[in-house]
Order: C-alpha cells, then sequence, then structure tokens
C-alpha cells in the first residue's frame, strides 16, 4: 500500500502539472476524488485494526499483572511489535491522506485560473 500512494502522488502530480484543459482537470478530479475516498476507507479500517491490537495489548497486560504468567510476556511483546508495524503505517496513511487533500486544493486551483 505504501508503495502504491506514493507511486499515486507522483502520477497525479505529474498530470496536474501537464494538464492543459478543463476537461482533463475534470477528469484528473473525479479520479483523485475516488482515490480519496478509497484512502479515507482504508485509513479508518487501520484505525480500527490498531485500536483493537491496543486493546488486546491492554488485556493480557492486565492478565500478566494477575497471574504472572511469563508466556503472557511473550504474547505481550509480539502484540507491542505488531502494533509498533500498525502504527507506523497509520500515520503513513494519515498524512497521505492530508496530503491527497492539499492535492485536490491544488486541482481546484488550477480549475479555477483555467476558467
Amino acid at each position: 500500500m505504501t508503495e502504491y500512494l506514493k507511486n499515486y502522488m507522483n502520477y497525479i502530480d505529474q498530470r496536474l502539472v501537464q494538464a492543459a484543459s478543463q476537461a482533463e482537470l475534470d477528469e484528473i478530479m473525479r479520479e483523485h476524488k475516488d482515490k480519496i475516498a478509497f484512502m479515507q476507507h482504508e485509513r479508518i479500517v487501520h484505525f480500527l485494526v490498531t485500536m483493537m491490537f491496543a486493546l488486546v495489548l491492554a488485556i493480557f497486560i492486565i492478565g500478566l499483572l494477575m497471574t504472572q504468567n511469563i508466556l503472557l510476556t511473550i504474547l505481550i511483546t509480539i502484540i507491542i511489535v505488531l502494533l509498533g508495524f500498525y502504527i507506523k503505517h497509520y500515520y503513513f496513511l494519515e498524512n497521505t491522506v492530508q496530503e491527497m487533500y492539499r492535492v485536490y486544493d491544488r486541482i481546484l486551483s488550477k480549475m479555477k485560473e483555467m476558467s
């Protein structure tokens, strides 16, 4: 997903620079709105998964404190590692969607300039 988004952002920037007509900008805008919607959905799903992992981590930590079972330490370590990766990916998605909003604004500005 990371590579896909980076490639898309480069692609949309190039198309926006090369756009020479209102029809091209309309097409870019339609495509970009669809991508924003997809990425917002992706961001929400990753947020929910991240929160689920955080909840599971809290439950296992409480379990460890109550039972002193050393095997829970292994599970907690695995969950912390997974949670770290999910947070990193969610951070990337959040920043990319915000960048997509800025590109949307640039498209609108260019549309106003052409009209």
